[in-house]
């Protein structure tokens, strides 16, 4: 049987329609918490979000919201203080059109570029700020980031998400520092490949070239991570006893990022 320690708490997570969004609300209801689940586009898959939770024994409401409209992330928040009255965590996790920002930086577009950072920094201030309004004073907030876009520069497709989710990172400091006189703590979770996620998104045979790579031992656990792992992460920063971490950027990844491509799989593994 779960710890029910965030009974009474009431959650918003952005793009909880599927993937490690959906996983994260999920975990929350099963710790206790009521979930605002928000989504863009389908609301069917919202629906079976929300079916979930309630399996868990908790519940919530669906809230159709672009993150990336500043006015409709305000209306958002007004749904969140309507329905639940207050609001304890803020999980920023959307990701827009994931797909279509997949270009190399010397053929990134100005439009392109601008569109990831509507999509992610924008979105993060827009939530940030918005929901930092109705939250009570000792609460949780959340970005999801993602360590080789935001660390390194290797992988070019990546550049456009990867600079702004950089952003987002450096943002979460500024806002830890801001919100520190209300004990609200502000933390950047970085999921290393992770099954039910934009992975399933990409061609297959690139899909299985990364599940291969990793299982080679490039992820020293040699598996891929699943939303519920990532889950259980964020969840653990929500716990009352995790007051005093703020301002960090954590890689959920297995340890995937403490591998070094200078040195061969045989020097590393145990």
């Amino acid at each position: 049987m779960s710890v029910k320690y965030l009974e009474n708490k009431f959650a918003l997570v952005t793009g909880s329609s599927r993937g490690i969004g959906r996983g994260i609300a999920i975990k929350l209801a099963e710790r206790g918490a009521k979930v605002a689940v928000n989504y863009i586009v389908n609301e069917d898959a919202e629906k079976h979000t929300l079916n979930e939770i309630r399996k868990k024994g908790s519940d919530g409401f669906i809230i159709k919201a672009d993150v990336s409209n500043p006015e409709e992330v305000k209306e958002m928040i007004k749904a969140v203080q309507k329905n639940f009255g207050k609001l304890d965590i803020l999980v920023s996790n959307a990701i827009g059109k994931f797909l279509e920002k997949l270009v190399p930086p010397l053929q990134a577009t100005n439009a392109q570029f601008e569109e990831a950072f509507r999509e992610h920094s924008c979105a993060y201030l827009s939530c940030v700020q918005q929901a930092s309004g109705i939250m009570n004073d000792g609460g949780r907030i959340i970005g999801i980031s993602y360590w080789p876009g935001s660390h390194g520069g290797g992988f070019l497709p990546y550049f456009s998400a990867g600079a702004n989710k950089a952003a987002m990172e450096s943002m979460t400091r500024f806002f830890a520092v801001a919100l520190s006189p209300r004990n609200i703590t502000v933390n950047t979770i970085c999921p290393g490949i992770t099954e039910d996620s934009v992975l399933n998104a990409l061609p297959p045979e690139a899909q299985n070239a990364m599940r291969d790579w990793l299982q080679q031992g490039w992820n020293p656990r040699k598996k891929i991570g699943s939303t519920e792992e990532v889950a259980g992460v964020v969840a653990a920063i929500c716990n009352e006893d995790t007051g005093w971490l703020t301002g960090q950027t954590l890689a959920a990844d297995g340890g995937a990022s403490l591998m070094n491509p200078e040195v061969p799989l045989f020097f590393q593994l145990p």
